[in-house]
């Protein structure tokens, strides 16, 4: 099983969104394992976005990050980094297709509900920057005989 990161935007918790993102990973059959609301700083996110941050537009997206708290999702499944990316959308809403999180949530580039992790080598190392080794819920999951086939698990 992979693990992957979502972090559910200022945006996302200033429009009320957060149970409905949510309810999309549920409903596709990920499993939530970790979950937490936190105000991000400017060092963390300069860490987070550090392949950004000497990027012009960099003060936009840490006074978008910091504009209220965001919730940090730690998302488990079989190919859980891609099954949750394909699900975000293409990264400008206006251009991200219907059916996807930022396709029927937003308009935005910047304001674009979530942030997902690209790989697998990024999500391991988003999710020890957020999450400790005993904020993780392991627990076993009734359904998963009926979203995967004994062969995949």
């Amino acid at each position: 099983m992979e693990r992957t990161l979502v972090i559910l935007k200022p945006c996302t918790v200033q429009r009320g969104l957060i149970g409905e993102v949510i309810s999309r990973f549920e409903k596709r059959g990920l499993k939530l394992v970790a979950m937490k609301m936190k105000q991000l700083t400017p060092e963390v996110l300069r860490q987070h976005y550090a392949h950004l941050a000497q990027k012009p537009f960099y003060p936009i997206i840490e006074k978008s990050m910091m504009a209220a708290p965001v919730v940090l999702c730690c998302w488990e499944g079989i190919d859980a980094v891609s099954v949750v990316r394909e699900m975000a959308g293409a990264t400008n809403g206006r251009k991200a297709l219907p059916g996807t999180v930022r396709g029927d949530l937003c308009v935005s580039h910047q304001e674009n509900i979530i942030h997902a992790s690209d790989s697998l080598d990024t999500a391991k190392a988003e999710l020890e920057r957020f999450f400790s080794p005993e904020d993780y819920c392991d627990y076993p999951s009734p359904l998963f005989d009926y979203l995967y086939a004994q062969d995949e698990l």
